[in-house]
């Protein structure tokens, strides 16, 4: 059986270069009604995540908070490899033991151009630059359940906000 992965940007956050840690900047009261909806929206489509893992900046921890409290999830991690300098060949030893406990959906909470790295990596083994996340989009992948998941995962879906937002 095959994996689902949601690969989700963290939502609308402050101006980049206003805290003195930009780690700590977090989503601003526009980026959290956003991220609100799209996570009441994902919830009504009936989406759901066995976990979700997130960077632990503070602006993609609240995006994965939002999404638990919206039903989404009852189990989230922090992952310094969703972190800016996290990177896919260091996150895979955790995702093939995840793989391993038979949970069938993941969502990932991170920043760009990380995630569209990633999600490019998985689908077609390299970089092609090619993917944009906004501000709260997400992306559907379908990874095998077994083997290297570079290179053989499929997109499902990709979905800006706007279109999530009622």
């Amino acid at each position: 059986m095959a994996i689902e992965l949601f690969l989700i940007r963290h939502g609308l956050a402050g101006e980049s270069g206003s805290y003195a840690n930009d780690d700590e900047r977090p989503l601003t009261p526009e980026g959290m009604h956003k991220t609100q909806q799209v996570a009441e929206r994902l919830h009504a489509l009936g989406i759901r995540f066995d976990q979700v893992l997130t960077s632990p900046l503070v602006r993609a921890r609240q995006t994965a908070e939002i999404l638990c409290d919206a039903g989404l999830s009852q189990s989230l991690e922090n992952s310094p490899h969703l972190a800016f300098d996290g990177s896919l060949q260091a996150w895979l030893p955790w995702f093939d033991q995840w793989r391993q406990t038979g949970a069938e959906t993941l969502a990932l909470v991170g920043h760009e151009p990380c995630l569209s790295e990633w999600t490019e990596q998985l689908v077609w083994g390299g970089t092609q630059h090619h993917v944009v996340f906004k501000k709260a989009g997400v992306v559907g992948l379908i990874v095998p359940q077994a083997g290297t998941p570079i290179g053989n995962s499929q997109i499902f879906w990709l979905t800006p906000p706007r279109f999530l937002i009622q």
